[in-house]
């Protein structure tokens, strides 16, 4: 069957599969085989890096990035960020890629890990979408309806953040905690009112679910990201020396992003099986914009008004301090986690 005749779901359900962004729980891939499961780099030294399925690695092989590591990087490909924060916490791997909201849980089950690098970027593809027909207008008509959303995702947190905005909280709603795949087949059968999601999801639905949006991220949540690593790994001289390395190569990598979306939309289609017009317009909603920035005092204390919302509603087992989960080493002479991300002008 040719992908013109299937349905939205269908087309999405691929995808969703596969890229499940920085949402609830999920289990690795499985080391069979393309891409995610193999080895860069030579040398001594074996970097154990946990990815999500067209992040780091699709992001470090578009810009060049992979072609002269004095190192070895073992790549594990995870569906979501808990699961890889798990493995994080295990020691399997040392470093790996998350949003803004899984090290807040990883951190509240008293996990080892350390925040040690972050990114700044625009929060347009962060969304809560409804349907192109949906009677609902504004945030504030979403009480007493029924909302998908990854549980313990950074749309987890948007969710929260928007229904505060108007004076919600979660009481007032429904909420249905589905994986991506599940959700957008709640959602483009009715069977739930809106849908909390992020990008490429939110650029996909858009470009093929007949979804619209009835509010996003931007001036809502802080879109940071994360480098999340092994405190084991940190405390390896050789293996400290191999992160720094590696988070200036992504540094870099994600200025190239910026500044080719074009290029890197067309790999990350390939890799992801993203529709080439999805992919652009997530780069340049989201993907693209973001600035390499520190871990400085003011995105710690951003995270920690996500550990307090939580914990008020009860959704992680208690409040901490969590900047006992960061090691600035890295932060060398980065801008300040306040600076303003990319902009590609008009978000599309």
């Amino acid at each position: 069957m040719r992908a013109h005749h299937l349905g939205p779901a269908a087309l999405l359900l691929p995808l969703a599969l596969s890229l499940a962004g920085c949402g609830g729980a999920s289990r690795a891939q499985g080391a069979g085989g393309g891409t995610g499961s193999g080895t860069d780099g030579k040398g001594s030294l074996t970097l154990n890096v946990g990815d999500q399925k067209g992040g780091s690695e699709a992001l470090l092989r578009a810009a060049g990035e992979l072609d002269d590591l004095p190192y070895k990087i073992k790549w594990s490909t995870f569906t979501s960020g808990p699961p890889l924060l798990e493995a994080v916490n295990a020691g399997a791997v040392d470093v790996g890629a998350v949003g803004n909201t899984p090290p807040v849980f990883a951190a509240a089950a008293k996990s080892k890990i350390k925040v040690v690098a972050a990114t700044h970027s625009r929060s347009d593809g962060e969304a809560i979408l409804v349907r192109k027909g949906s009677p609902l207008r504004r945030p504030a008509q979403l009480k007493g309806k029924t909302i998908a959303v990854a549980q313990g995702s950074s749309a987890h947190y948007q969710l929260i953040a928007q229904l505060k905005k108007v004076g919600l909280t979660p009481k007032d709603v429904t909420l249905s905690y589905l994986q991506p795949a599940d959700a957008l087949a709640a959602f483009t059968r009715g069977k739930v009112d809106a849908w909390a999601v992020w990008d490429p999801y939110t650029s996909q639905a858009l470009d093929r679910a007949g979804a619209r949006v009835l509010a996003t991220g931007q001036g809502v949540v802080n879109g940071l990201g994360f480098q999340v690593a092994a405190p084991a790994a940190l405390d390896d001289e050789k293996k400290s020396a191999a992160l720094k390395d590696y988070t200036g190569r992504l540094r870099r990598a994600q200025h190239w992003v910026f500044t080719h979306p074009d290029d890197f939309a067309k790999a990350w289609a390939k890799e992801t099986g993203l529709p080439r017009k999805a992919a652009l317009d997530a780069v340049r909603r989201t993907r693209g914009t973001a600035v390499a920035v520190a871990v400085d005092k003011p995105a710690i204390a951003s995270e920690q008004r996500i550990v307090d919302a939580f914990a008020a509603q009860r959704l992680i087992p208690r409040s901490f301090r969590f900047g006992g989960f960061v090691d600035p080493r890295f932060n060398g002479d980065l801008p300040p986690s306040s600076t303003a991300p990319h902009t590609y002008g008009k978000a599309h």
